[in-house]
């Protein structure tokens, strides 16, 4: 696709930089801006510089960058600034050279991270390691924006040499460092921040988010599939607004069709505050903190622009990337590319008794999964027994979860979690934070070893088992990703999904909720592929507690 050699758009043009909206024409040539002209014209739609996602996993989306990128745009998006840590976990640089020539073969501005917790931790198994020699290499490169989100603050805090010498090495090449500490206050957040800790889009109170605005952090207000955070923290905008970035940071393939950044403007605009404001969060903070070269409707800058109809239901009419129309109307004009499908994955099938778990009358840990947060409780439970075995037990929602590690032959771990819902049948997926082995919830064991061996055969995706039910979406790009057409994925999603609910799940996505029960660097309790572990004290725990049942 190429620019067109001459574009004039007539509206309300938004500037940014002068904080101001004037009637006037834009007028481009061969993909860069060359003239604004204020003045009185026909237009009434509202011209303005392209959206920025200032924090996603592709990979979230189940769609390969291009195809992201596809779905992207038709809702103003023109860039992101993307960590790529998931495929880096499974494949190492290879995955982030992947992303990034991907990426580079669609007219959007993807920006990506080198991945800073690779692993996350080493209380699980991961596809490879990126030390302070990879990731340093990876920060040399201009097409390296930063580094990704630091999820090691314990690290951070007792001044790891690994970790410190990973921000050493981002500071030297005068690149930012993202933050992933969720609940971090005080003294803790004021020396995680000072080590050069510059962002956190895990805040989840606004008490939180003024303590680490407090020692200049800035705060990403986040709205994914998952995890939310807008309604608590929006309320920033009033004072902070020049310390706030949006963005996503994870999104569904079925919800990326429905809206993206332009949902989160919408919302902020339709509460009353300044269209300015929020589109400098959304466009020029992210811009700025992340040195991307995204166009801020200037003279001299690339045509990354939008044309919306109004600022209360901001329709994006037309999506503009260097010059380039790439969006118009709701539909999107970039084509499909061919990709391949790099992948590591050597996990054999499973049989039911290699998950069952022998009791002894002790009270139990149980994960409590929390609707819309990534961090969960710790409950102590009575088990419900049947023949001497733990087993699930519906009637109080407590359920069997499993990791397998599908990087060597290992045995599954297995522990139970709460607030699934499942009356039936069992869900599974290779969308595991952040090692993205195998993770699966059920009731039978014969169920739970269905839905994990349907991936076993497809080398990763999601599925579903139950009576009479086994149904798979696969995803063989790096068991993270599909390179099918993204609307076909996110209507292949849909169905999927359903068929979770069916089983009797309330989650808003259980899928993704079920994504992070593995994630170890969220607190509070979380299973990983060698067992149980306590995100407080950052320890394995056992799956017995202390008090039996009398």
């Amino acid at each position: 696709m190429k620019a067109q050699q001459h574009i004039e758009l007539q509206g309300r043009i938004v500037d940014l930089m002068a904080m101001e909206i004037f009637p006037g024409t834009v007028v481009c040539e061969n993909g860069k801006i060359t003239e604004i002209r204020r003045g009185e014209v026909a237009g009434t739609d509202y011209i303005m510089p392209g959206l920025v996602d200032a924090h996603v996993h592709i990979e979230s989306s189940m769609l390969i960058p291009s195809e992201f990128a596809r779905l992207a745009v038709v809702h103003g998006t023109v860039a992101t600034v993307s960590d790529p840590h998931e495929i880096a976990n499974v494949l190492g640089i290879e995955g982030i050279d992947y992303m990034i020539e991907n990426g580079n073969k669609v007219p959007f501005k993807f920006y990506f991270g080198a991945s800073s917790c690779v692993p996350a931790t080493g209380f699980e198994t991961t596809g490879a390691i990126l030390g302070p020699v990879e990731v340093g290499k990876l920060l040399e490169r201009p097409e390296i924006k930063y580094l990704s989100e630091m999820m090691n603050y314990p690290g951070v805090l007792f001044k790891d040499p690994e970790v410190m010498e990973k921000i050493r090495l981002a500071k030297l090449h005068g690149k930012p460092v993202d933050g992933h500490a969720p609940g971090l206050m005080g003294k803790d957040a004021e020396t995680y921040i000072s080590a050069g800790i510059t962002t956190d889009h895990e805040c989840f109170t606004m008490e939180e988010a003024l303590d680490k605005i407090s020692y200049g952090m800035k705060i990403q207000i986040r709205e994914g599939s998952a995890a939310r955070n807008f309604d608590a923290l929006i309320g920033l905008l009033d004072k902070h607004a020049d310390m706030v970035l949006f963005c996503s940071d994870d999104k569904h393939p079925n919800d990326l069709v429905k809206g993206h950044m332009n949902l989160l403007v919408k919302r902020a605009i339709n509460l009353g505050y300044d269209p300015l404001v929020v589109l400098r969060s959304c466009i020029l903070n992210p811009r700025q903190h992340y040195a991307l070269e995204t166009g801020l409707l200037q003279p001299g800058d690339p045509a990354d622009l939008i044309v919306v109809d109004n600022l209360s239901d901001f329709n994006v009419l037309k999506t503009y990337v260097n010059g380039i129309l790439v969006a118009e109307n709701g539909t999107s004009n970039i084509n499909r590319v061919s990709a391949t499908r790099p992948n590591a994955f050597v996990a054999e099938p499973l049989l039911p008794d290699q998950i069952a778990l022998a009791g002894t009358g002790s009270m139990i840990r149980v994960i409590e999964a929390l609707e819309g947060q990534l961090i969960t409780n710790t409950l102590i439970q009575s088990p419900c027994l049947r023949n001497g075995m733990l087993v699930s037990d519906p009637e109080r929602d407590i359920l069997k979860i499993v990791v397998y590690n599908r990087f060597a032959p290992a045995k599954p771990a297995v522990a139970f979690i709460r607030n699934f819902g499942l009356k039936q049948g069992a869900i599974a997926s290779t969308v595991a934070h952040d090692s993205h082995n195998i993770i699966a919830v059920g009731v039978e064991d014969t169920d739970i070893v269905k839905a994990i061996n349907l991936l076993v055969h497809t080398k990763g995706g999601i599925s579903v088992s139950g009576p009479g039910l086994s149904h798979v979406l696969p995803l063989p790009v790096a068991g993270l990703m599909s390179d099918a057409d993204g609307y076909q994925v996110a209507r292949d999603y849909d169905v999927i999904d359903a068929l979770a609910k069916t089983l009797g799940s309330k989650l808003k996505a259980p899928f993704m909720t079920l994504s992070f029960m593995a994630l170890l660097v969220i607190p509070q309790l979380k299973l990983s592929d060698l067992g149980l572990f306590d995100g407080k004290s950052f320890t394995f725990t056992p799956l017995e507690a202390e008090s039996r049942i009398v």
